[in-house]
């Protein structure tokens, strides 16, 4: 990291920005070109649950190539200066990298959709109809490496 001096290194303090976050985007590499989404995600132990229809681009992209970045962010504040090159911001971000596994086991799936309902403020216990779950892929992400940044 270029800036050491705003790396976060507490590993604490990055699982608790990656909570805070609302919106997971996902880095593909799709032949020679990257394909950025952005996703509703929960959180596991070293890892991220993810979901999206069962037929798709990202989808299509994951089976050639499980390799995949991720990014999440809080913007805390804009702080506007004098003038244009004097603005500035408070932020937190996490970057990191990983493999994708699209799940096959229901039970799998279940607690990675559970994961996805908690980190929103759901109160389980949940139910998945079948005929939904049937419907409905689950993305695991292994985490492989994390960084996180902040400015104050």
């Amino acid at each position: 990291m270029r800036r050491a001096d705003r790396e976060i290194r507490d590993r604490a303090a990055i699982r608790a920005l990656m909570e805070e976050a609302l919106v997971c985007r996902i880095g593909l590499v799709d032949g020679l070109a990257p394909y950025v989404v952005p996703m509703n995600f929960g959180l596991g132990e070293d890892c991220l649950y993810l979901h999206c229809a069962t037929e798709g681009r990202k989808l299509e992209i994951l089976r050639k190539n499980d390799r995949v970045c991720f990014e999440m962010d809080l913007l805390r504040e804009v702080k506007q200066g004098p003038e244009a090159c004097g603005w500035s911001a408070r932020y937190e971000s996490v970057i990191g990298f990983g493999r994708a596994v699209l799940l096959t086991d229901l039970e799998e799936k279940r607690r990675g959709l559970d994961r996805i309902m908690d980190h929103y403020g759901a109160t389980g216990p949940y139910s998945y109809p079948d005929d939904r779950l049937a419907k409905t892929a689950v993305i695991r992400i292994d985490i492989e490496r994390l960084t996180g940044k902040r400015r104050e």
